[in-house]
């Protein structure tokens, strides 16, 4: 089974020649390898680029591990040069592992011949000083799981039982492959406790490993929900009788974060246009592993949808708040309450601009109406959309605003412009 990621050979291809590095981010198990080494390699060959003119290591491998000394990398590479007129392409996955990686990238940048393509699978690889290193310098291509579209290609059949299976499982591309359920949940549970949670328990040197552990599983239980380093700390003392830090809390979340394991979407006041740093929602990047983190239990699709809709508009490339705003309304004695109102994304992409509910169902007007509140009360021009669970035809409502099915939604890549 192949999946062809042809947005992302595309972003490959659509580099060339641009003199930057291309940076291949994203997590474990989403495919990086296979994108460079696989489709990136056979777009290459079909377009007459030769099996010489590509250097390709893997430092994961160990038969490579000589190659993490920088001078023996830069020699090496140097080698496989010839001096003629042709192009190389180098293609080096978890480039991380080898030792003063930047300078190695920066100092292949000076090599005229060269079209550099690197992967890493942790944030360390767009820490601060990496980023100020190479701003201007670095194309960053983030990989995600398989989009419900991609998924949906190659496996077809019933759009609810495969929107079911993805939900459950997610779209990391070796566990669709799996055909037996508890096979599946073998990989992916395997691969949270011995690849993801053993790396940043390693990699940040962790001593409280129970403490991550539990951590996780917070966070796991209240996607959709908001929440901030001192509610989790309450949830410890009061749940576990455990003292843990709010600073520490904050530590460990962005070592999550570090593994793209999860995401933050900071809360937006809409109306008064600035970021509110009390709470956040907290995403996961594929629903397989959030489901292995707790046992396949807590499998509310309404909460699981929100999270899938969160990812999908990341995966379009929007950068995703969850938007807050302030609405009057008439209370005993007619006199006007205030009230917050949230709305689930604010979703921007250059000067783009969308506010999107995720509901799960609207059985009534009423319901209608608490779904709709948030977006009538907010006064500029942007699109407002209100995604169903429901398999509906897409529509405009009596206020203007795109009603839309789930599944039409992730399966067009333009349905927010409907």
């Amino acid at each position: 089974m192949i999946f062809k990621r042809q947005k992302y050979v595309d972003r490959l291809v659509a580099g060339q020649g641009n003199g930057l590095v291309k940076i291949v981010t994203g997590g474990r198990r989403c495919g990086k390898s296979f994108l460079l080494f696989t489709l990136f390699h056979q777009h290459l060959k079909e377009h007459g680029v030769s099996d010489d003119h590509m250097i390709e290591l893997s430092f994961d491998d160990r038969r490579s591990r000589p190659l993490r000394n920088p001078d023996a990398l830069l020699d090496y590479i140097e080698e496989r040069v010839k001096k003629d007129s042709g192009t190389y392409y180098v293609i080096l996955d978890e480039v991380q592992l080898v030792d003063e990686f930047v300078e190695v990238l920066l100092s292949l940048m000076h090599h005229s011949q060269l079209e550099v393509y690197v992967s890493g699978s942790n944030s360390r690889f767009l820490s601060k000083d990496i980023v100020t290193e190479f701003r201007g310098r670095g194309d960053i291509i983030h990989l995600w799981p398989l989009s419900f579209a991609e998924y949906y290609e190659e496996i077809g059949g019933d759009r609810t039982l495969s929107w079911r299976d993805y939900y459950t499982f997610g779209g990391l591309p070796q566990v669709v492959q799996i055909q037996e359920r508890e096979k599946k949940i073998e990989y992916l549970q395997n691969l949270y406790e011995l690849t993801y949670l053993k790396d940043i328990i390693d990699r940040n040197q962790l001593r409280n490993v129970e403490g991550m552990r539990q951590l996780v599983q917070i966070l796991s239980s209240c996607i959709g929900s908001s929440t901030n380093a001192q509610r989790i700390c309450n949830t410890f003392q009061s749940v576990e009788n455990v003292t843990i830090s709010r600073q520490t809390i904050k530590e460990y979340i962005s070592y999550l974060q570090d593994a793209f394991l999860v995401e933050e979407a900071a809360r937006y006041d809409v109306r008064g246009r600035k970021y509110i740093g009390t709470e956040s929602k907290y995403y996961f990047m594929d629903m397989g592993l959030r489901g292995a983190i707790l046992n396949f239990r807590q499998q509310e699709e309404n909460h699981i949808m929100e999270n899938v809709i969160y990812n999908e508009l990341r995966m379009r490339g929007f950068l995703v708040d969850v938007g807050m705003i302030e609405a009057w309304k008439k209370g005993k004695n007619n006199q006007n309450v205030r009230r917050n109102l949230e709305i689930d994304f604010v979703a921007n992409k250059g000067n783009q601009r969308y506010y999107i509910q995720s509901a799960f169902s609207i059985p009534d007007q009423e319901k209608k109406e608490q779904e709709e509140a948030s977006l009538k009360a907010i006064k500029d021009a942007f699109k407002r959309v209100v995604i169903l669970r429901d398999d509906i035809m897409p529509y405009h409502d009596d206020n203007g605003f795109l009603i839309i099915g789930l599944i039409d939604f992730l399966l067009n890549p333009n349905s927010l412009d409907m």
